[in-house]
């Protein structure tokens, strides 16, 4: 994602084999976590390349076929800290910000083209993410959600196939909250 280059080539490449590309799901992502005044450029700048300018690569990159087409489904994973901040993820929250904004142009500059452009953001959601994340800080995150368990996986996959489908065609622009309810 952060090779313009090799985003360039899977795109020629899928486009060869499906013919068309009608759905991007900007999914990938990394953490560094680390309060600011210990935070390395290094971290900022690891995080910042995949979760941002990653998905700047590859909207990039699928643009120009689906305004062709005249047709497209952008969809790209923000997250709930971006609304509501979380200690120590100055450069996650900065990138899952960024997306919503970003979300918000795209849907502006491209629905005249029948492509919407809509992102989720996801709240706790058991991964191997965040499997790596302390038990205790696991613990103490259960009664920030009202509906007092963290999502699976199908959860945000849920939310991912309402927006590619037809009956969101007339959804762009939205950042669409699956979390609970934690998000405040």
């Amino acid at each position: 994602m952060t090779n313009t280059d090799e985003v360039q080539s899977a795109v020629a490449e899928a486009l060869q084999y499906f013919g068309r590309i009608d759905i991007l799901i900007n999914n990938a992502g990394i953490t560094r976590d680390r309060t600011l005044l210990k935070m390395t450029k290094g971290e900022w700048d690891d995080v910042l390349s995949v979760n941002f300018t990653g998905v700047f690569n590859c909207t990039k990159a699928v643009a120009p076929i689906m305004k062709q087409q005249n047709y497209g489904r952008i969809i790209s994973a923000s997250s709930n800290v971006a609304i509501r901040g979380n200690f120590g993820q100055t450069n996650y929250v900065a990138t899952k910000s960024a997306i919503i904004g970003m979300t918000k142009v795209w849907a502006m500059e491209l629905g005249k083209y029948n492509i919407t452009v809509n992102c989720i953001a996801p709240g706790f959601i058991t991964t191997a993410m965040t499997d790596k994340m302390p038990e205790e800080i696991r613990k103490q995150s259960i009664p920030t959600i009202p509906l007092g368990k963290w999502g699976v996986p199908e959860d945000i996959a849920n939310g991912y196939l309402y927006l590619a489908s037809d009956e969101a065609s007339f959804v762009s622009g939205i950042c669409l909250t699956i979390d609970g309810g934690a998000a405040r």
